[in-house]
């Protein structure tokens, strides 16, 4: 446990943020408009059986404003919870956020470098809507080839979050992701390959997944070069259809209680190289867009202190069981 941060039995995200960069780097939530391969049509339409993207989409965030006046409107809603932040980076978060041209990406993710206090990009995407010409221009871009530099003549920071919310094909076809596995490891060690930092996603209980089928996730993240993952429980938005597949087939979905939840994580994070940053391990959905709230209103800060306690007691760590080759 002697290499993990912030007195953690894990790598901590924001750990790795603090130790790099000398600070927190806070993210704001920003919309540039794109949308999804399988929504428009070109794969499919009706997009992921789960989702709904308000359902994350904080209040500032909306397409119909510029990208500056949304980050101009994040920084004041994330100082009322953090008063210190300084530098920040623009997240664009909803819908695919590679997939448009070249020249329109360029256009947005510049607007976001020129505020002065943005530090760098966070992109989140699908692993089938980069390629080769995309992710050179992204690695001259944190080379500092592109001209973005800080006051002290720093590079930004850009990070690429892949969605692959499950390891297995069976599941991605069944909620109609529209890719393979196999699609989101070339996405993600061509993106490696040019020391792009890389974030993979994940989805807990998904339906006609076994919790050794989740276990079993571990393994193939740990043969992944990514920097960082974050995992969450499923979680049944109103009106998607997951609610309909749910409610006529609960017999295929692995639900958690909280205190479950937080033992078969433990289980999956003994599992889990040691070098892996974990960015998140439970999500939030606002109550306005569930039926029911199955852990009540928890907050995550209480989940991180509740993960802490966990592994505290069963004097464990992330890593523990590891196999690495």
């Amino acid at each position: 446990m002697d290499g993990f941060k912030e007195r953690k039995r894990y790598n901590s995200f924001v750990g790795y943020f603090r130790e790099r960069y000398g600070e927190r780097l806070q993210k704001i939530v920003v919309d540039a408009g794109f949308t999804c391969p399988n929504r428009d049509g070109a794969i499919s339409r009706g997009g992921c059986t789960y989702c709904d993207n308000r359902a994350f989409h904080p209040s500032y965030s909306s397409p119909d404003k510029s990208i500056a006046e949304q980050i101009a409107e994040g920084i004041v809603f994330h100082r009322v919870r953090y008063r210190n932040a300084t530098r920040f980076l623009a997240y664009f978060q909803p819908y695919s956020n590679t997939y448009s041209s070249l020249e329109r990406l360029k256009e947005v993710y510049s607007e976001a470098l020129s505020v002065p206090s943005v530090k760098g990009i966070v992109l989140g995407t699908r692993p089938d809507c980069v390629d080769e010409r995309k992710l050179d221009y992204l690695a001259a871009l944190k080379d500092g080839k592109e001209g973005f530099l800080d006051e002290n003549g720093n590079p930004p920071v850009v990070i690429i979050e892949y969605g692959i919310e499950s390891c297995l094909d069976r599941t991605l076809a069944r909620i109609n992701r529209g890719h393979d596995f196999a699609t989101a490891c070339r996405a993600v060690e061509m993106t490696a390959e040019r020391g792009i930092d890389c974030g993979a996603h994940f989805i807990f209980g998904l339906p006609g997944e076994s919790r050794e089928d989740m276990l079993g996730y571990a393994a193939k993240i740990n043969a992944l070069p990514v920097l960082s993952a974050k995992f969450h429980q499923l979680q049944i938005v109103r009106g998607t259809r997951m609610e309909r597949e749910f409610s006529e087939k609960r017999e295929d979905f692995v639900t958690f209680t909280l205190d479950e939840y937080l033992d078969f994580f433990v289980d999956f994070l003994e599992r889990l190289r040691p070098d892996l940053y974990i960015e998140r391990f439970a999500g939030e959905v606002p109550p306005r867009f569930v039926n029911e709230t199955p852990w009540g209103l928890v907050r995550n800060a209480e989940l991180l202190r509740m993960l802490d306690r966990r592994l505290e007691e069963r004097n464990t760590f992330q890593g523990a069981l590891a196999e690495i080759s």
